[in-house]
């Protein structure tokens, strides 16, 4: 999309100013994201800055393992736990950083942040506000009363909102089933990124410590409930009794990582790699990729796995489908360990299969998912509001020259 430009004496701004907002930087979907539009965007025509927390205590900081180059302005209390004396100083941080930095637009990264970041840009008079749900809240985290709350929330925070993001089409039904938002509102933009470069599966296998000759299936992500790291375990130790030559790889870290250390009966089955930065090297030693989630949004660890081709067997839930063609790229189950583990062993037993699913992941993720196209996308989305607004006239046809 090219943009036509105004005349020099004409009030309309030439650089549209985005504040982006996120609680904080953890290794996961949501931060990689960030970090792939902060280095995307095209700053001749926006002027964007991040705004941000501090990880946790059992969290990795996806700047300093990843993108070191992304400058991240932080706000101290705005954190993952709530705390109602940090979060009103956060709200007020923001409330400040937004009248100096003026944005034209607001856009919101989490549920938290999605909260104080919005509350702000009202107080602030922010002119637009965008909020991304990179999954969300409906079900598995909290008790029916709280999500309830949770839900009355999301819909008064969305009638303040200009654009709804999704990361994926199952995700935006879900929210729209539960009355947040109009479907008018709604953008779906799937994560975006691009592969690092991986050494080759001796090379991995033998940096990670992993037989060369052992088949291995890998997690990558936040050990926490959500992600259910007990039928992770469920699964490793049935298909250990049908396939004895396996290996299981955990990359990442959480609140429930004791669960995986006193997994004693699994021995040196089980390998713990907590948080990499070079996660690249994990999925070049992999045979299959296991998620076991109960609630998912679009998981970036299956993007990863799809760009590295790594079969994946998986939860169907949220948008996982539209990640893992079932029976193209991997193999998907209800939330069980029962069918997670036959699917898992039908893809260790079959060699051919395996083959096949990895050429196929590997085609269809690099060309659904890679770092341009989430660049490209958020870009007309933030066109769409310029242009609405009145501060851009309406796009030139593409091939035009600025």
């Amino acid at each position: 999309m090219v943009i036509a430009r105004r005349s020099a004496d004409c009030a309309a701004p030439s650089r549209i100013r985005v504040m982006r907002v996120i609680a904080r930087m953890n290794v996961g979907g949501p931060a990689l994201q960030v970090s792939t539009l902060m280095r995307g965007l095209d700053t001749e025509l926006f002027d964007h800055r991040l705004y941000a927390g501090f990880v946790g205590p059992d969290e990795a900081d996806y700047v300093e393992q990843r993108a070191p180059d992304v400058r991240v302005c932080r706000v101290p209390t705005l954190g993952r736990a709530v705390r109602p004396a940090d979060d009103l100083r956060a709200l007020r941080g923001l409330v400040a950083a937004m009248r100096r930095f003026r944005p034209h637009i607001v856009h919101t990264h989490t549920a938290k942040a999605g909260a104080l970041g919005r509350a702000a840009a009202v107080l602030a008079r922010v002119p637009a506000r965008v909020h991304t749900f990179h999954g969300h809240l409906l079900h598995g985290y909290f008790s029916p009363a709280k999500t309830r709350l949770v839900v009355q929330a999301e819909r008064n925070l969305a009638a303040a909102t200009d654009r709804l993001v999704a990361v994926g089409r199952g995700v935006r039904d879900d929210l729209l089933a539960a009355g947040i938002g109009r479907p008018g509102q709604y953008a779906v933009v799937p994560p975006g990124t691009t592969p690092a470069a991986a050494p080759g599966r001796a090379e991995a296998r033998e940096r990670l410590g992993v037989p060369q000759d052992s088949l291995v299936v890998v997690y990558v992500g936040r050990v926490t409930r959500i992600k259910r790291p007990d039928r992770f375990l469920a699964v490793a130790r049935e298909v250990r009794r049908a396939v004895p030559a396996t290996r299981f790889l955990v990359c990442g870290d959480g609140d429930l990582h004791s669960d995986l250390e006193s997994a004693a009966d699994l021995g040196d089955a089980l390998h713990l790699l907590g948080w990499r930065a070079d996660v690249e090297t994990v999925y070049a030693a992999a045979d299959v990729v296991l998620l076991t989630s109960d609630n998912e949004g679009m998981p970036v660890s299956l993007i990863e796995a799809g760009l590295a081709g790594v079969p994946a067997v998986a939860t169907n839930v949220g948008s996982v489908a539209e990640v893992v063609r079932d029976g193209t790229t991997g193999l998907l189950a209800p939330p069980n360990a029962d069918a997670l583990t036959r699917h898992t062993v039908t893809l260790l037993r079959d060699e051919g299969l395996r083959r096949r699913m990895r050429e196929a992941a590997r085609a269809w993720t690099t060309n659904q998912f890679g770092a341009e196209r989430l660049v490209r996308d958020t870009q007309d989305l933030y066109t769409s509001i310029a242009v609405t607004r009145g501060w851009w006239p309406a796009p030139l046809q593409e091939g035009v020259d600025r």
